[in-house]
């Protein structure tokens, strides 16, 4: 145990209290006494008694939410509630935040949530772009490897981002904390909880301005007569604290899976290698075992390598254990894998490390709908298929905008509950594709002789891109819930409601600007309502458009919540058909609320058009529900405007 971990090693605490004391009360101070005595006897101590002076090592605070780890889970979601002004607290245990190494591929989807932060931009001017994957497997006469096919890497084309970016985890995690850091939000460290408390109190599980959930706070960088405990009282908790998570463990929830005999090695290194496809993402079958090979950003690269199942592993306890190997060892058993290829010794290794495959998922993803974990907290998995922090980044995304809304009033509680309903049927979904693409890259490629087994190099190449939407995250679809609603698809057969809103280039119609749809959607708490008007130039279609209009401004309906805004909780974005297109000037103002909220489907010199046709809306038009998170929530024709109010009737207060 080095030295960190001892640091560390101090007992948990969890249980839930039923007093109704006040913060900062008698109770507190019980707690950090019962703390100090238990872990540190040499806490703040009175000169003249030697009693410990728990009055002078006490500080409270409240805070909407607090976040545990400050890896990119807990980053996505920091960031994301202090955009929206949510006070928001996050600690880390890390003196400070990781310099190389550990995750380092951001997919399709994951660029688009960070473009909705404007994030984005910055994240493609430091990464690598991984535009192809080359295929390579043994050739049947000399026993080297071959290249047998070479395609691109992300063959979804409703994305704006057809490929992988590639950066290390330290600069992703820089991005998160200089927007943070524009908001007025830093991480705390090194800071570790000791204990977590929910108040079991019925007005307190009601109120929604109550803070019933209690974890006390340990500094372990705190000078003499430094205060190195705190109580903060929260609203929410939530756990983005690895997957060795002190949340899960203190709060009993089990992780349910298995662990594989599995074992690979990572070694991050600018190469000197005559490999040919160096700079593309190469998967790699062998005699002598698989690889994978990620270019990274500048000159470096990153190489995944199989290793025997019992190697690495420490006989006396079955762990793994990196003592018994080294980046040399390692490189050497990936010099045999890509013969007749050759990889010379690198001046240095920036990172290195050996893992077995787990694959698991948490049995539930919060506790009384007050703490929740994200991330590797959550689900395990191999790193190969490039999902672990774009899943750890997601799962935050997801969570935070439910959680500003129940904390601004605008949602139910009930609201919270689809964080687990979404995120921990997609985590069950990827252990099941992890565990077929895992025994699949693990396994041998079949050659001449089909009595060896395995699957030919046809077949993984087709399973790969089959897997790719998945992996891309493009293809992920939440089921059914309070949070999508599956009728009337067929007014837009190309907006899968669950999905995603496919990217679309479409013209402005006051100033004929392109853009892309997306880059209108940004990920700033509000639903954004698409309405496509259709054909205008049908009378009984502008009938319909503005009778809708009328039957808005007249009513209560769900763009005219009782004593809400419109424009605080939704965006409303009219889209016109270019067949029926007219000033928009034209358009009753509720679908005009600013001049730069209508479009139309038509062409500019060089992008856009064919909206109507690409997403199946035809001249009857349609409006369409995005969710704060971009996925789409649920679409009805204007006739039946008040399926979308029972829609949100489910959720809204």
């Amino acid at each position: 145990m080095d030295a960190m971990d001892k640091r560390i090693s101090c007992r948990r605490i969890a249980f839930f209290w039923q007093d109704d004391t006040t913060k900062n009360s008698a109770s507190d101070r019980q707690l950090i006494r019962s703390l100090v005595l238990g872990v540190r006897h040499e806490t703040t101590r009175d000169g003249q008694n030697g009693l410990l002076d728990v009055n002078r090592t006490i500080q409270t605070s409240d805070v909407d939410v607090l976040i545990i780890g400050a890896g990119p889970a807990g980053l996505m979601a920091c960031n994301a509630l202090a955009r929206a002004g949510i006070t928001v607290r996050i600690v880390d245990k890390r003196p400070v935040k990781v310099a190389a190494g550990q995750a380092d591929g951001i997919q399709p989807r994951t660029i688009e949530v960070l473009q909705s932060y404007g994030l984005a931009e910055r994240l493609l001017a430091e990464a690598n772009q991984m535009h192809q994957v080359a295929f390579y497997n043994p050739n049947p006469e000399t026993g080297g490897i071959e290249l047998t096919d070479r395609t691109p890497d992300v063959q979804d084309d409703s994305t704006p981002y057809p490929f992988e970016a590639t950066l290390h985890q330290g600069a992703i995690e820089d991005i998160f904390l200089d927007s943070m850091k524009s908001h007025g939000v830093e991480v705390s460290r090194p800071v570790i909880p000791m204990s977590i408390q929910i108040s079991q109190i019925e007005k307190d599980s009601q109120d929604p301005d109550a803070h019933p959930v209690r974890v006390v706070l340990k500094r372990l960088d705190a000078l003499d007569g430094q205060t190195e405990m705190e109580i903060v009282h929260a609203k929410y908790v939530v756990g983005a604290d690895g997957a060795h998570s002190w949340v899960r463990k203190t709060l009993g929830i089990a992780m349910e899976g298995e662990q594989t005999d599995y074992v690979w090695g990572v070694v991050d290194m600018i190469p000197d290698t005559d490999f040919p496809d160096i700079r593309n993402k190469s998967a790699i079958h062998s005699n002598h075992g698989s690889c994978m090979l990620i270019p990274r950003e500048g000159n470096k690269v990153r190489l995944y390598i199989q290793l025997g199942s019992r190697e690495g592993i420490d006989a006396t306890n079955g762990r793994i254990g990196k003592e018994q190997m080294g980046p040399e060892k390692l490189l050497n058993v990936a010099r045999k894998s890509m013969a007749p290829y050759t990889i010379r010794q690198p001046k240095t290794i920036d990172w290195w490390t050996i893992y077995r495959i787990g694959q698991r998922v948490a049995a539930r993803y919060s506790v009384d709908d007050r703490v929740f974990i994200a991330g590797d907290a959550c689900h395990t998995h191999s790193p190969k298929a490039g999902q672990g922090m774009n899943a750890s980044m997601n799962d935050t995304h997801n969570l935070a905008w439910k959680l500003i809304h129940v904390i601004r009033g605008w949602g139910n509680t009930s609201l919270l509950k689809t964080y687990e309903l979404e995120r921990r049927k997609y985590a069950q979904d990827l252990i099941s594709f992890d565990k077929q693409f895992a025994k699949m890259f693990s396994g041998k490629i079949r050659t001449v002789d089909d009595s060896l087994g395995g699957i030919s190099a046809q077949e993984f190449t087709n399973a790969f891109h089959t897997f790719g939407g998945f992996t891309s995250g493009i293809g992920i679809r939440y089921q059914e819930s309070s949070l999508v609603h599956g009728r009337h698809q067929e007014i837009a057969p190309g907006l899968i409601i669950g999905k995603r809103l496919p990217a679309q280039r479409l013209m402005r119609a006051a100033d004929g600007r392109p853009f892309e749809l997306q880059n209108l959607l940004p990920a700033d708490t509000r639903f954004k309502v698409l309405i496509f008007t259709g054909n205008l130039h049908i009378t009984n279609q502008r009938a319909n458009v503005t009778k809708f209009a009328a039957d808005i401004d007249a009513n209560h309906h769900f763009l005219k919540p009782s004593g809400g805004n419109i424009s605080t909780m939704f965006h409303v974005l009219t889209i016109t058909s270019r067949q029926g297109s007219v000033h928009y000037t034209e358009l009753p103002e509720l679908l005009r609320p600013h001049w730069s909220s209508v479009f139309v489907d038509k062409q500019s010199r060089t992008h856009g058009g064919d909206v109507y046709m690409n997403y199946g809306v035809g001249p009857a038009g349609a409006i369409v529900v995005v969710r704060p998170d971009g996925y789409i929530g649920s679409m009805a024709p204007f006739e039946r405007v008040a399926d979308l109010d029972v829609y949100f009737d489910g959720f809204m207060r």
